[in-house]
């Protein structure tokens, strides 16, 4: 059975209770959406295997994937889709000023962000640890204290560390390509994010490996729309039930994430069933 997060979930849908659209927001959405004719979903552009642009200047990943697959069941067309480049912390601005009609850009659901956007049903669920140099001597999280810790502004990750770790020397970048390179040229002794690209990046880069601690426990991932927007809420979620019975998802985790995680790793690990919501 799919692995589920029922408290965080829950969590996410009490910050909802009484939450009614306001007046912009009892408008159809997804007419609008239609009469527009194209979906603007907000994505990374440098955070493999979720969202980036490959060589051929092409929009790519799981979450780019995922929005063409919602277009085509908006708009018959999976090419009727907009991308905006959204770093971590641009995310929630995108959809609160409308520039975005939804984020598909790896965001972890958070009591704080679920207060301030709506999300739909998770998808995937993720841990934050670190990744360090196999010469670093660094076992654990402990042995991080007094040392140069780097992460990505407007991450969980930065989130956790700044709230539970005010005392950590933490080196910020405001994008993941960024914070790599950071801790690749020397310039801290480990860079803690989402686990998922933390393996990703050792499979890329031999040297590196991922500490075992998971700081903050196991936390689901979702789409997000604005605040309100409970229309193009609810038929994502109708949606994201349809394509995980379709078996929609898991052929995207097998194309974009199975081959950047350990060998071993079972998808139901890291894969949420929206279709039993």
């Amino acid at each position: 059975m799919i692995a589920r997060l029922k408290t965080w979930v829950a969590v996410a849908l009490l910050a909802l209770a009484g939450c009614g659209a306001d007046d912009g927001e009892r408008q159809d959405s997804l007419q609008l959406i239609r009469e527009r004719g194209h979906l603007i979903a907000g994505v990374f552009t440098d955070k493999p295997p979720f969202g980036y642009v490959d060589e051929q200047g092409d929009y790519v990943g799981y979450d780019t994937d995922l929005a063409r697959h919602l277009a085509k069941r908006l708009l018959g067309d999976e090419s009727k889709v907009e991308f905006v480049a959204v770093d971590p912390a641009s995310r929630v601005p995108m959809l609160q000023s409308g520039k975005v009609d939804l984020i598909l850009a790896n965001m972890t659901v958070t009591p704080e962000r679920a207060g301030v956007v709506d999300f739909t049903y998770p998808n995937l669920q993720v841990a934050v640890q670190a990744l360090v140099r196999d010469d670093s001597g660094i076992e654990r999280f402990a042995d991080l204290a007094g040392r140069t810790v780097i992460v990505t502004s407007g991450t969980t990750a930065d989130l956790w560390l700044t709230q539970n770790h005010p005392q950590m020397n933490l080196l910020k970048y405001e994008r993941t390509s960024l914070s790599l390179q950071a801790l690749a040229d020397g310039r801290g002794d480990a860079y803690v994010q989402d686990n998922i690209v933390l393996y990703g990046w050792t499979k890329q880069h031999p040297g590196y490996r991922v500490l075992d601690d998971q700081l903050g426990g196991v936390a689901p991932v979702a789409p997000a729309v604005r605040k309100g927007n409970l229309v193009l809420r609810d038929w994502l979620n109708g949606e994201l039930q349809a394509m995980t019975r379709e078996g929609v998802m898991l052929k995207l985790y097998d194309r974009y994430l199975r081959s950047q995680l350990p060998d071993d790793m079972d998808p139901q690990l890291l894969l949420m069933d929206a279709s039993a919501e």
